[in-house]
């Protein structure tokens, strides 16, 4: 991995992709590159706007670029139905869940779920199962599920999914980092069982300029942390183009293995993209299973085809 970077893609051409949460950041940049490289990239976004705006603003930084808006709200199952019924496109090369919200306030979305793991798992495993079908239809298909390294504050408690016992922002967003990490694990070693060739794998950013820092912040009224992490990406943090190259090489390199993790090299924080440390109960089949089963049961989306 040493060295590889945005131009290390392979060719895409051929290839069509859906990346969550493409208007900004690291989604906006994966997006971006894989239509420099001769992708069809759906941008799934919440605000059609900002998503319609992206969309322009892509082609002109790429310009040929096949790219297109698709409204996906993840925190509201409704509208991942509606986004999986609507993609009108019979093969599905990579998708890439990359959405997702970090350390809000306290909050439910549409279905009633606690925010962060609502959108950040939830609605990217419903989101994945509907896509399914056709994932597995097309050869060398992949699943890109994008974690953190945060992940390690917190391991998920199978039986307070939803933080109504206690609710701490930072906590919950780790749990949902965590279940990023446990979906793919679980996903992974089920297609491994049906000899499916489709590769799951996960990937982080280390830290990365981005808007996910100063949302939180911003939503609770917290001027004070909401400058001071305005401080840490202006001085200690990667760009959003650096952040975005261990979801590329997960999502685009010839030998990702599945269940790989992977992100920056020095020390997990910056650098080239490279192995990633994860917590051992990241990996744990029980965990996955119990994750996965209850997955199935708040969202209503079976995975059928992957039936153990």
């Amino acid at each position: 991995m040493s060295g590889w970077n945005e131009q290390s893609i392979p060719d895409q051409h051929g290839r069509t992709a859906v990346v969550t949460g493409a208007n900004s950041g690291i989604g906006y940049v994966t997006a971006r590159e894989l239509a420099r490289k001769g992708a069809r990239v759906v941008l799934a976004c919440r605000s059609e706007a900002r998503g319609t705006e992206a969309a322009a603003r892509l082609t002109g930084e790429a310009p040929g670029a096949q790219v297109e808006f698709g409204h996906l709200d993840l925190g509201d199952l409704s509208s991942v139905r509606e986004f999986a019924r609507r993609l009108p496109y019979d093969r599905l090369d990579l998708l890439v869940n990359n959405a997702g919200v970090m350390a809000l306030p306290y909050g439910t979305t549409v279905d009633g779920f606690e925010t962060q793991f609502g959108v950040n798992h939830l609605g990217h495993f419903a989101l994945t199962g509907l896509l399914l079908p056709v994932l597995l239809d097309t050869p060398g298909a992949r699943v890109v599920t994008v974690s953190s390294s945060t992940h390690a504050l917190a391991n998920i408690d199978i039986d307070d999914l939803n933080s109504e016992r206690r609710y701490r922002r930072w906590s919950a967003y780790a749990r949902s980092k965590t279940a990023n990490l446990l979906f793919t694990h679980e996903l992974a070693r089920r297609l491994a069982a049906h000899g499916s060739d489709v590769v799951a794998a996960a990937a982080h950013p280390g830290y990365a300029a981005t808007n996910l820092q100063a949302a939180g912040p911003r939503m609770a009224g917290r001027r004070l942390a909401e400058r001071f992490m305005a401080v840490g990406n202006r001085f200690f943090a990667q760009s959003a183009e650096a952040g975005a190259l261990p979801t590329l090489y997960a999502a685009t390199a010839p030998d990702v293995r599945p269940d790989s993790f992977t992100g920056p090299s020095l020390a997990g924080w910056r650098g080239t993209p490279a192995p990633s440390w994860r917590a051992p109960w990241t990996r744990n089949d029980r965990a996955g299973e119990l994750l996965w089963t209850a997955s199935e049961r708040l969202t209503g989306v079976l995975y059928e085809a992957l039936k153990v």
